[in-house]
């Protein structure tokens, strides 16, 4: 005699799936490292403006840790970021506040310095086969070495203060109750990013490539057409947070730009992104960001020495990098089972 057995409720079949995705370990740890200073934090870091302090920093490196992570998951690194935001930041503050130059047609060739970098950056990696973290490094150190060098020649200092046009502090440094536009720049393009990644054959052939380059290229996959789109589209989210931020604080500085060379990776891994490739969301990507914010920001507000925020940092990354394994793993593990039963 047959038997049956009732089905799987859907609720758990969710929940179950759930635990096993990237984002569960990453939120687990932004509730309860926001908790931690909720207890140990001044009332200031829970109010408007102490959460302005930490939300508005993560959505700029989040703009910029997105295309990094994308690229992270096919396997490539960009340390040329911080120049990239540097570089642009300082030629928008020159081309308006130097030259008093039209605002728009600066923050278009600022952008174009990004997607030129990129561009170099991709280039150089898929036809010289030299590892993407030696390339952009160097691409890093040529540029910083132009802007610093280019500012002082032209203007004699290595900061230029600048004033944009009305329309473009719209569009770039608008407030709403001290949260920054910038914001919704960083909302706008996790959602293309996550759109990319799951719902395409970009996104596809990204995760097949971080996976297995030699593989991915013998089912037809064009990694590097890829690679350089990922290469430009880094360097577009690096010059868009230099381009924020001249026009935000009304100038620029040479230095500017330089704790993003590692902080966006950091990001990216606390976000559930391998850095051996092939896994990780934008959703984690997201979380990876306002985790490292809250993490750094509710240090000042709680009184003790801000050195142990480093401290902090590196015990959050030691443990996304264990969390992110293991999920892999246990992703992998369920899979083969799945696959088994049917």
């Amino acid at each position: 005699m047959a038997t049956f057995t009732s089905p799987t409720p859907i609720w758990k079949r969710a929940s179950s799936g759930i635990l096993y995705r990237p984002e569960f370990s990453v939120f687990i740890g932004l509730a309860l490292v926001y908790v931690f200073f909720l207890v140990f934090s001044s009332p200031a870091y829970h109010s408007q403006g102490g959460t302005s302090t930490w939300l508005d920093p993560g959505a700029e490196l989040g703009i910029v840790a997105i295309p990094v992570a994308l690229l992270m998951i096919a396997g490539e690194f960009d340390l040329s970021v911080g120049s990239i935001l540097a570089g642009s930041s300082m030629f928008l503050a020159l081309w308006v506040g130097h030259w008093h130059y039209n605002t728009w047609i600066g923050i278009v060739l600022s952008l174009g310095i990004g997607a030129l970098t990129g561009l170099v950056n991709g280039l150089l990696v898929t036809r010289t086969k030299l590892p993407s973290f030696i390339v952009t490094l160097g691409t890093q150190l040529v540029l910083t070495g132009v802007t610093l060098g280019g500012s002082t020649l032209l203007t004699g200092s290595s900061s230029i203060d600048m004033t944009a046009s009305h329309s473009a502090q719209v569009v770039f440094a608008s407030n709403w109750h001290q949260f920054n536009i910038s914001i919704l720049w960083w909302l706008a393009i996790a959602a293309i990013g996550h759109h990319v990644l799951v719902n395409t054959r970009t996104g596809n052939w990204i995760t097949a490539i971080g996976g297995d380059i030699e593989t991915a290229s013998r089912a037809g996959v064009q990694t590097s057409r890829v690679r350089i789109g990922l290469f430009v589209a880094t360097g577009l989210g690096a010059a868009l947070v230099g381009i924020i931020q001249s026009i935000e604080y009304n100038g620029s500085q040479a230095a500017n730009g330089q704790t993003y060379v590692f902080n966006a990776i950091i990001a990216s891994v606390i976000g559930g992104v391998l850095l051996t490739g092939g896994f990780g969301t934008i959703l984690g990507v997201v979380l990876g960001a306002l985790t490292y914010q809250v993490a750094t920001q509710g240090i000042y507000f709680t009184g003790w020495d801000t050195d142990w925020s480093q401290a902090l940092i590196g015990g959050l990354l030691l443990v996304a990098v264990i969390a992110n394994n293991w999920f892999r793993k246990a992703a992998i593990s369920r899979g083969v089972k799945k696959g088994e039963r049917a």
